[in-house]
């Protein structure tokens, strides 16, 4: 057994992670294979000891030099005595960490100086303004760290030759995938500015056994790939890693792909403000939060109380590590259906289906809950559509929807029945002719919100 850095409170006697205060700082030791199972493998009171002991360690090293933290805590005793505590803290917001007084859009949540950060980032702005995110050389370890869970999923090792299906933008999942798989000892592939032909070309020439990309991208290169008579069920690809939006874990889309390449689809979750936070379960049904390094909260969609099992609800994460941009019950804005009672071989909190959508993405159609990823799931029950677009927008004071479809049947009212019959409404359906909707290489802009 090993003892706090902050009192006499003992610690569960699990692995030990080398965490040294110096300069504010702390120094990461990769885990092995073994202890990472062995963390998986905790009772939940012991896995709450463990993330406590994380949390303290993060709040003093952040505290001293981090304003933006020191402004939101300034009445929270530490050390904290329960991870429980956490729900004294307020939450932290995004709009809070775009600085409106900083013209460079840097995040506001920076714990030093800008000349300690090596790593750029930045997120799409897709909903919103850019936000720089900035890591040190430390939280780049962190990262690395973090990443191996998801490696772990896929089962990728010194033999596999990886292709990184992108174009390497300031986006950080992209870096942070290729540095992680690099460390695994495979070899690594980027693609940069490749068409989406030559792409498949060197995936097949290089026999590539694992490809990164979207779930809009793989679905996309499957579709090239038919359009030039190229069969890439016959392909040596095994596994897909998925991630940047919903998908890899919704059984219609994940059996689409697979079907498509003969491979297998593992899902992964992160943001470029938190971390990569969640890997897929061996039964492809769902995510795993990854609680050694992430502390999760749900708040219910329905109440705004703690969420109970399976209840609908928002994601909250407090990262237990990434010391440089650190973020403390950061709503992320991802809804999920949180499981703990989860079976072996790991009891990290399950994410049912993985996540399910955002907040701001929900619509109310004639009193019924809507979100995309609800049609999304039912249009790829139909083989025959090849790409399709959801447009939102409001009558008086009614939100509205209509959905756009390339289908080979061209047969739209048999999607309309189908939607009515999962979903209890009417819901206009059109076609429109073959190739007219655009394609997507990294997180797909299938829903127009025109509200």
């Amino acid at each position: 057994m090993w003892e706090s850095a902050f009192s006499d409170r003992p610690i569960y006697a699990g692995p030990r992670r080398a965490y040294h205060f110096y300069m504010s700082k702390i120094d990461y030791q990769r885990t092995t294979h073994s202890q990472r199972r062995e963390i998986e493998s905790l009772h939940r009171d012991q896995l709450k000891n463990y993330q406590l002991e994380r949390l303290n360690q993060v709040l003093q090293a952040i505290l001293p030099t981090n304003r933006f933290y020191q402004s939101k805590f300034q009445a929270i005793d530490l050390p904290l005595a329960s991870i429980d505590d956490l729900r004294q803290f307020p939450f932290t917001l995004k709009e809070e960490l775009l600085d409106p007084e900083n013209e460079a859009g840097f995040a506001a949540n920076l714990t030093f100086p800008i000349d300690q950060y090596c790593r750029f980032h930045r997120t799409s702005g897709t909903r919103g303004r850019p936000l720089i995110v900035l890591d040190t050389a430390n939280d780049w370890d962190w990262w690395m760290e973090t990443w191996q869970y998801v490696l772990d999923s896929a089962d990728m090792n010194a033999d596999d030759r990886v292709v990184m299906a992108f174009s390497f933008g300031p986006f950080i999942g992209f870096w942070s995938a290729f540095d992680a798989a690099v460390e695994r000892g495979a070899m690594v592939a980027p693609t940069g500015s490749l068409s989406t032909i030559a792409r498949i070309e060197l995936i097949r020439s290089i026999d590539a056994t694992i490809i990164f990309c979207t779930p809009s991208y793989a679905l996309h290169m499957a579709e090239a790939a038919q359009q030039h008579q190229i069969d890439l069920t016959s392909s040596s690809v095994k596994k897909i890693i998925v991630a940047g939006e919903p998908g890899g874990s919704i059984p219609s889309i994940r059996q689409q792909i697979e079907s498509s390449w003969n491979a297998k689809v593992i899902d992964h979750s992160g943001a470029s403000e938190v971390g990569p936070w969640g890997y897929a379960n061996a039964a492809g049904s769902g995510i795993y939060i990854n609680e050694a390094e992430f502390s999760a909260e749900f708040i219910s969609l329905e109440t705004g109380n703690p969420a109970t099992q399976g209840e609908l609800s928002e994601l909250v994460l407090t990262c237990l590590g990434r010391i440089g941009s650190p973020v403390i019950r950061y709503r992320t804005g991802d809804l999920v259906r949180p499981q703990w009672n989860t079976s072996p071989p790991s009891n990290f909190v399950l994410l049912e289906g993985g996540v399910l959508g955002r907040t701001d993405d929900m619509m109310i159609i004639r009193g019924v809950n809507v979100f995309p990823t609800s049609i999304e799931q039912i249009l790829r029950g139909f083989p025959e559509i090849v790409e399709y677009r959801l447009t939102a927008f409001k009558i008086e004071s009614m939100d509205q929807l209509k959905i756009e479809i390339e289908d080979q049947l061209e047969s739209p009212e048999r999607v309309r029945a189908e939607l009515q019959i999962q979903l209890g409404l009417r819901v206009e359906v059109k076609c429109v002719p073959a190739g007219s909707l655009p394609r997507f290489e990294a997180k797909g802009k299938r829903f127009i919100d025109q509200r």
